[in-house]
């Protein structure tokens, strides 16, 4: 297996308040798609975001979509300053996100916090100190 990650697909209860958080919201480019389809695409760097109904994901996947609780999964955005950790949680939360963790200096040195996406998908948004700042 190749080590890389083409594609994250969450798996979303309300597919247009997703795009909204998402696009809208993080400023994350969208690409396009028709009105009534029920994926939508985010090219990012490295890698595709992708949102999709929960239930339709649960399906294709061969698994009960009532699950609920920490899947045991997060996602994480690193940035290149504490500071650009702290913007991202504030534009978080300004777009109707839940901040989970304050961002916070962490144990193995950087610097971090977490947030939860209208989906409870968790993210955390962390600075990954290598030097002395």
């Amino acid at each position: 297996m190749d080590p890389r990650i083409t594609l994250v697909t969450l798996g979303v209860s309300d597919l247009e308040e997703s795009i909204r958080f998402y696009r809208d919201g993080l400023g994350l480019p969208m690409q396009e798609r028709e009105d009534d389809s029920d994926v939508a695409f985010f090219p990012l760097d490295g890698t595709w975001l992708s949102l999709y109904p929960r239930e339709s994901l649960a399906e294709d996947a061969a698994i009960p979509a009532d699950g609920n609780g920490f899947a045991g999964i997060t996602i994480a955005h690193n940035v290149s300053t504490k500071a650009e950790v702290d913007a991202v949680l504030d534009e978080v939360a300004a777009s109707g996100g839940r901040i989970v963790k304050p961002a916070q200096e962490v144990f193995w040195g950087g610097y971090s916090g977490y947030f939860a996406d209208p989906d409870e998908h968790l993210w955390e948004v962390a600075y990954p100190q290598l030097t002395d700042d």
